[in-house]
């Protein structure tokens, strides 16, 4: 049997720019967080580079002596262009980061791709690929690429779809055939690059309405739902949300460890079953710089949480830098108007904690819940909580039913909590635990018998 040759990940450096408002611990744990990104794009980090600067807003972002040895780990294939020397006095010192390959063997793995931990504008993108001649990426462009690869669902291939070409838009070019037929008089109408950016904004236009009919379908879902209690996962992308979700609720739903490795929200019954049933939705993960198209697409999405009774912030207690993504998921959440559901902090993935450090935590946030999806105990504890909160919203009353209502106890068994029930010579008396709007639906259906 003849073996292939498993093709090599593209090689992928890292770019980071200090700046006053974006500097030391914030700016290196962006860069780690941006190296899970590309991994999860299917590059291979082969290390990474940084520049202090007062701002992102340069020509070439970085100053020619640094672009000239990026220039250098990319092979040279670009055309570096020098700096007035004013630019070159101006620079700031190089600060190197920690790379994934030793800086001496860094030489020997040209990267095929540039990553920039920021957002660069498309004047900012062609230049920087001019002068490297290779392929650059910012981070928004990443993080969209990736919400592409992911989005399984119509509704989410369509709000990243939108995201994707809002972000293209401005970063349309000018083919170099459009310009000959310019100057030779040909083509007296659009331009090429005219007619693809009005291209791009039919496209845009068709997939807003045609996600407009979406939404609606999933809002009369959601209205359907709207007498349950629900639970809503919320949290950082990679937090063990999906993780939770399949514990809790025994399905199947997709947990890997990726970054965005879920992007639909995903709606299943608390299991084991409760009566009334009580429905659990895993939210799409959030993350540090989410662009603001992505914000906004994912709107109606974010929209199961806005709906929940209770909110399960979920975070990976493991991550040193848990706090300030937790930071994220409530700027994100006040931006969509999530607010006054009832909360509870659960401080996932405990087994990869020492004991001390459990204790600590509980001191620091003694209103959490300390959890690992791989203990059938915390699960057992969440489950519990869960049903406790349910309950302090439901009415316990006793129905008599005639025996002559047929199909009626079965229903009530169905939807309700049965507490107690006594079988009379002309009746049942059931003592039920309910919502005060299936108390109410009932009790009308029981003066039409």
């Amino acid at each position: 049997m003849q073996l292939t040759a498993k093709p090599s990940l593209p090689n992928a450096l890292l770019i980071s720019i200090s700046t006053p408002q974006f500097k030391g611990d914030e700016a290196t744990e962006s860069l780690a967080e941006l190296a899970r990104l590309v991994t999860t794009l299917g590059f291979k980090v082969v290390g990474t580079q940084s520049q202090k600067q007062s701002s992102t807003q340069k020509v070439n972002v970085l100053g020619s002596g640094k672009l000239a040895e990026i220039a250098h780990l990319t092979g040279n294939k670009g055309m570096v262009e020098n700096e007035q020397e004013d630019d070159l006095l101006d620079e700031d010192p190089l600060t190197e980061i920690s790379s994934e390959i030793p800086s001496d063997e860094l030489d020997f793995a040209c990267a095929d791709v540039v990553v920039f931990d920021c957002d660069l504008t498309p004047s900012q993108l062609r230049n920087v690929e001019n002068q490297l001649g290779v392929e650059v990426f910012d981070r928004t462009g990443i993080i969209i690429e990736i919400f592409s690869r992911h989005a399984r669902t119509k509704t989410a291939k369509l709000q990243v779809e939108i995201a994707r070409l809002n972000y293209v838009a401005p970063r349309l070019r000018e083919t170099s055939t459009g310009d000959k037929e310019r100057q030779m008089g040909k083509g007296a109408g659009e331009t090429t690059l005219e007619l693809n950016r009005r291209k791009v904004r039919d496209q845009l236009a068709e997939l807003k309405r045609e996600l407009v009919s979406v939404q609606d379908v999933m809002m009369d879902r959601r209205t359907q739902r709207s007498e349950l209690f629900s639970v809503a996962l919320i949290g950082y992308t990679n937090a063990g949300k999906s993780s939770m979700m399949r514990a809790i609720t025994g399905s199947d739903v997709e947990g890997e460890n990726k970054l965005f490795a879920t992007l639909d929200t995903t709606v299943r019954a608390l299991y084991p079953i409760t009566q009334p049933r009580i429905l659990v939705s895993d939210t799409v993960g959030f993350i540090k710089k989410l662009p603001h198209d992505l914000v906004a697409s994912f709107h109606s999405t974010l929209a199961e949480a806005h709906d929940a009774s209770l909110l399960l912030y979920v975070v990976d207690a493991s991550d040193p830098s848990f706090r300030s993504q937790l930071e994220v998921v409530h700027k994100v959440l006040a931006e969509v108007g999530v607010e006054g559901s009832k909360k509870l902090l659960v401080l996932n993935k405990s087994d990869q904690l020492s004991t001390e450090q459990q204790q600590s935590l509980m001191d620091e946030f003694p209103d959490a819940m300390m959890t690992s999806t791989r203990n059938p105990d915390d699960i057992s504890k969440l489950h519990k909580y869960i049903i406790g909160i349910a309950q302090e919203d439901m009415i316990e009353e006793e129905i008599v039913i005639p025996y002559t209502a047929k199909g009626i106890v079965g229903e009530i068994r169905s939807s309700m909590s049965v507490v107690k029930e006594e079988y009379e010579y002309r009746h049942i008396k059931l003592t039920v635990r309910s919502s005060a709007i299936d108390l109410e639906r009932l009790k009308k259906r029981m003066l039409n018998l």
